[in-house]
């Protein structure tokens, strides 16, 4: 039976897609995809769509995908209703608390505020902290909530913490290690046994 992959659109379909490449699937249609969001590996019966990371969790537990490239920070944020397969050791960075030089988070005896785009993460971290502090979501870039007074501090993702440096920003802690996770719809896990294994061997064997 065909396999429905969802791809996360960005770096992470490019590190994606490298990948499968080494497996041995046939990804030649990324050469002259222009804007399609939808391709096909008719050597391997493979339908591969590109979606945003949330999306692509949302078509896994509908099961209009049978498996999904997803970033663990997306997952942390999610329902769990699915299987995480493989950590497949691509789009690496890692969960970060950072503010201001001079705004020392643990040391402040007043009103805390976080903003982040991962609020389940950010109120995870601080329970182990035992603070209690005010999470405020931030949908855009929450680099700039510190420095217009929204808040005391952010958690975020970060690969290289360029951006962070560039807007007077320092690392406060490190969280979490992520990277990319193959996950896979619960049904299709079990109709489609045979070619999920399959998928799953071949890739596991060069990651």
């Amino acid at each position: 039976m065909a396999l429905n992959i969802a791809l996360t659109k960005g770096r992470l379909e490019i590190s994606s897609l490298d990948l499968f490449e080494k497996a041995g699937f046939n990804c030649s249609f990324r050469n002259n995809k222009g804007r399609k969001l939808i391709f096909k590996d008719l050597d391997n019966d493979i339908s591969y769509f590109l979606v945003k990371a949330n999306d692509a969790i949302t078509y896994v537990e509908h099961g209009v995908a049978d498996l999904a490239v997803v970033g663990k920070d997306s997952l942390l944020e999610s329902s769990s209703n699915y299987y995480e397969l493989l950590d497949l050791n691509i789009g690496k960075c890692k969960f970060i608390l950072a503010g201001l030089k001079d705004n020392n988070i643990f040391s402040n005896s007043g009103h805390i505020k976080i903003a982040t785009k991962y609020p389940k993460v950010a109120k995870g971290y601080f329970k182990t902290k035992n603070m209690d502090v005010e999470i405020i979501k931030i949908e855009g870039s929450v680099e700039i909530a510190p420095l217009i007074g929204l808040c005391n501090g952010i958690v975020d993702i970060m690969e290289t913490g360029t951006t962070l440096k560039e807007n007077g920003l320092i690392v406060l802690d490190e969280i979490l290690n992520i990277s990319a996770r193959l996950i896979a719809n619960r049904a299709s896990f079990n109709l489609k046994q045979k070619e999920i294994v399959n998928f799953l061997e071949r890739i596991s064997s060069i990651c």
